[in-house]
């Protein structure tokens, strides 16, 4: 068939106006942040209203390109997806999904993510994209919290996903399944042309997010149509991701930065999403790939970056245009050595699920080692007095004022009017991130409000001790907490992975460790006690659960168990 695209729509108009006022400020942050507004739309649809029009404009355009363990390598075109999604929007509805339903989608880095997302989006379904790292009890938690109907999962997967849940559509990727499931191979028979049911009204919602619960239960967090599909062209312009890009972002489907950096941001600059999905993480074989493809803007996680800078950097020949970090705040010390070898500056940003990017180090501006950049266009961050609730001048908890609109902010958290006014007390949405403001308006992450403590009443951040550990080539990660003290209520702990010639003399290492920190530290600061560990706990989106150390210190304590510690005064 000749792919044609769809119609343009007074709201894809104006997703297209804003977009290119941002291109036309890819460097300039004042005029960006003084002349953007959000476009306004009463009915939008990002699969058929941007995604099929573009496809109609670059058909043959890279969308997406998977390469394998293996190396082997293969791209799909925008018109490919929107074809491929037609047919198999169209197969969903012979499924009995319709416009409304909730899906789980539990999937890899695999081309069936793309494929059923847009569909999703052109039936009006609401997507719950969930890791595939789950288990089985947190995966029934899911289907029952997000009220599904339907899940989409791996043939390897759906054992897992094969319990109690009544009526529950069962939907397999890459085989069969079991009994009562059915193949997605089947959409290949359905007819490429989907006609939609209607416009799609602009509040509904779109897509139902967990939150990685690294303080507690997973929250469900709810987007409408235009929150992250609009919305993330502030994540669009942070990234510095234009048109024919490559985009290599390395993030698991199933968490908020996935789409962010893997899906809305690259498809609304019309460029490619770039996949690398490797068994194990090799750096020298990342950048390999990336040279061999030609990964124009890169997005890494800390611990990405972390690696990689355990690695000969100059193994990569031609190194990104644009270098960007999220999900934690990245060590001035990461920072320092990536631009020393490749000549960029790694740009960090800050987000949440909740919303898009809201601050960031925005292309072609002076970036601040250590600070995560100023608020972006769109976004009115404030600073809040978090003990009086009042505005703040140089540190506070990071919010939104919601007196101002902010169209890729949530609406809130699913079926949950408690916790969404508690985090709209006020007249602001709270992040529960602390931050300082210096007098040029950039922003330095402090840390959680629950992870700050203070010790012999000095208020602690865990985050400027874990950079100053970080910057020792002998350790790896470190994550610093509380450890309780008698005399000063509190003293600072760390947690440390080390380098294996490091974890074979701990003495040494500990000997090093402390003096190198004490040499950069105020006394006040120091840090007291260090544990060697082989692995810190994160969640399963790959964020230090420094809640789990916690418990873990006020345990010790209560037993007297001070087995496998290092205390400074031991080694002066």
């Amino acid at each position: 068939m000749t792919f044609t695209g769809r119609p343009s729509t007074a709201a894809t108009a104006a997703v297209r106006e804003a977009r290119d006022f941002l291109f036309a400020h890819a460097t300039d942050y004042r005029g960006a942040v003084e002349g953007f507004s959000w476009p306004q739309a009463t009915h939008f649809n990002f699969a058929l209203e941007w995604f099929d029009v573009v496809a109609g404009e670059h058909p043959d355009r890279s969308a997406v390109t998977i390469v394998s363990a293996d190396l082997t390598a293969r791209s799909w075109s925008y018109g490919d997806l929107s074809v491929r999604s037609d047919q198999v929007a169209n197969w969903l509805r012979s499924l009995g999904v319709s416009r409304g339903d909730h899906l789980i989608v539990m999937l890899d880095n695999s081309i069936e993510l793309w494929e059923i997302m847009l569909a999703i989006g052109k039936v009006g379904a609401v997507a719950i994209p969930t890791s595939t790292l789950l288990s089985a009890p947190d995966l029934e938690f899911r289907i029952e919290r997000g009220e599904a109907s339907a899940i989409v999962t791996l043939a390897a997967l759906a054992p897992m996903a094969d319990g109690p849940s009544a009526g529950l559509v069962r939907i397999a990727v890459g085989g069969q399944g079991p009994d009562g499931w059915v193949s997605m191979d089947a959409a290949s028979s359905a007819s490429p042309d989907f006609i939609p049911d209607g416009p799609t009204p602009a509040e509904d919602t779109s897509l139902l997010y967990f939150t990685s619960g690294t303080t507690s239960r997973p929250k469900l967090v709810e987007h409408t149509q235009v929150s992250y599909p609009i919305g993330h062209l502030s994540t669009m312009w942070w990234l510095g991701v234009r048109p024919g890009d490559v985009h290599l972002n390395i993030s698991s489907p199933g968490w908020g930065k996935h789409a962010w950096s893997s899906f809305y941001a690259p498809f609304l600059a019309q460029a490619t999403v770039f996949v690398f999905t490797y068994d194990r993480f090799d750096a020298g074989l990342l950048m390999q790939v990336m040279d061999a493809h030609h990964v124009s803007t890169f997005c890494a996680p800390p611990t990405v970056w972390r690696m990689l800078i355990q690695s000969d950097l100059s193994q990569l020949s031609h190194p990104p245009r644009e270098l960007v970090g999220a999900g934690e705040p990245l060590n001035p010390e990461v920072i320092s050595r990536v631009r020393d070898a490749w000549g960029g500056t790694i740009r960090d940003g800050f987000g949440q699920t909740e919303m898009t990017c809201c601050i960031g180090n925005s292309p072609g501006q002076t970036v601040k080692d250590g600070s995560m950049g100023r608020p972006l266009p769109g976004y009115p961050v404030v600073l809040v007095d978090p003990m009086t609730g009042e505005l703040a001048d140089d540190e506070g908890e990071i919010c939104l004022d919601l007196s101002k609109q902010i169209v890729g902010l949530m609406p809130g958290y699913y079926r949950d009017p408690e916790t969404t006014a508690a985090s709209q007390r006020g007249g602001f949405h709270h992040t529960g991130d602390i931050a300082s403001r210096d007098a040029d308006g950039y922003l330095t992450y402090i840390g959680r409000a629950d992870d700050v403590f203070k010790a012999s009443d000095y208020k602690i951040s865990p985050f400027e001790l874990e950079s100053v550990l970080l910057e020792h080539e002998w350790v790896v990660e470190a994550a610093v907490v509380p450890s309780p003290d008698p005399l000063r209520l509190a003293v600072p702990k760390a947690y440390v992975c080390v380098t294996t010639e490091a974890a074979a003399n701990p003495q040494d290492a500990a000997r090093e460790i402390f003096a190198h920190a004490h040499s950069r530290l105020s006394s006040h600061l120091w840090v007291r006690i260090i544990e060697f560990v082989p692995e810190l706990p994160k969640t399963i989106s790959g964020k230090i659960r420094r809640v789990e150390l916690r418990a873990r210190e006020a345990a010790r304590a209560e037993a007297g168990d001070a087995a496998g510690q290092h205390r400074d005064r031991d080694y002066r």
